[in-house]
């Protein structure tokens, strides 16, 4: 499946990124996800396989975003023989970033064989994202401190020359507080929490860590390439209303309070996770145009097959004069 499909996925991430650059800096986030939806349907349509979505932009009646139990690929057409793929999208992560010009705007997919992502529901999640060099160091309920000194003793630091990086939100007050207490750095962002995380698991980026609540579709495709990444995510889901609870149990969750590892939440042995950049980012340079086509970065990792591929390509518009230029 990999082999097959890594590089299509490819694609779909780089039109989908390309669709929504084209809103950048507008202060319109509707239209810019808009356009990252529609592109990345129309490509996913084009892939060979009988592709469901689940994890997505909503639920079935808040179509035409990519919602839960969408069937996407050309099995919906064509009745042929194709591979069964579970897929999670987020089309545009960092919406407001988009909208506003700001750094570490994404385009995300990730996919398994059926059965291989944890069919997470829309709501919050307690998440502490590692590297691998951290990984079975951290606990989810030790405190703030000792997690820290934990991440300090695996990469022979001081806790004061960490960087954790947390969303920027009012339920993070004592999480920031606590970090600060410590004595390690904090990088407070708007948004992307899931293009971070997948920072805190490649060496250099200079991101030690990841901390705080944040959305746990975001935490399934963040398990997804920490397990191409041999990172760590452990996380807990938020749970606070009985609908909420409701909810889970037809989703087919009974423990409401499990921590979850990477494992779990990503479980496939055949995973491809694939992301675009849309806006300059730490590990990704955003999209790129120029006088005869546009220019994109893009992140491929395979579990399988141990691959991680950082793709700079130039999709050169369709005309007998365009020409490939360094820049």
């Amino acid at each position: 499946m990999e082999d097959k499909l890594g590089l299509e996925f490819l694609r779909v991430v780089e039109q989908a990124a390309i669709a929504s650059a084209h809103t950048m800096g507008l202060g319109n986030g509707h239209k810019a996800d808009d356009m990252a939806v529609q592109a990345m349907r129309r490509e996913m349509d084009t892939v060979g396989m009988d592709g469901t979505i689940v994890i997505g932009e909503g639920e079935r009646d808040k179509a035409p975003m990519l919602y839960i139990g969408e069937k996407v690929g050309m099995a919906v057409k064509h009745k042929d023989n194709y591979p069964k793929v579970d897929i999670a999208v987020d089309p545009l992560e960092g919406t407001n970033l988009c909208a506003t010009g700001e750094p570490n705007a994404i385009t995300v997919l990730a996919a398994s064989e059926a059965g291989g992502l944890l069919h997470a529901p829309d709501l919050y999640m307690e998440k502490i994202v590692v590297g691998p060099t951290c990984r079975g160091a951290v606990e989810l309920d030790a405190p703030v401190k000792d997690n820290l000194k934990a991440i300090a003793r695996r990469l022979d630091r001081l806790v004061e020359d960490l960087v954790v990086i947390v969303l920027d939100r009012p339920r993070h007050e004592k999480l920031i507080a606590e970090i600060r207490t410590a004595g390690a750095r904090i990088r407070l962002i708007s948004d992307g929490d899931l293009s971070a995380g997948i920072a805190s698991a490649v060496l250099g980026s200079g991101v030690h860590a990841v901390m705080g609540t944040g959305g746990a579709p975001e935490g399934v495709l963040t398990a997804a390439a920490l397990k191409c990444l041999n990172g760590e995510i452990t996380a807990r889901l938020v749970v606070s209303t009985p609908e909420q609870h409701e909810r889970l149990a037809k989703m087919g969750v009974t423990d409401a309070k499990r921590i979850y590892k990477t494992d779990e939440l990503a479980p496939g042995k055949k995973i491809i996770f694939a992301c675009t950049g849309v806006t300059e980012g730490n590990l990704l340079r955003g999209v790129r145009f120029f006088g005869e086509g546009v220019r994109t970065h893009s992140l491929v990792l395979t579990h399988d097959d141990r691959q991680v591929r950082f793709i700079d390509s130039v999709h050169l518009n369709k005309r007998p004069d365009a020409k490939v230029r360094f820049i």
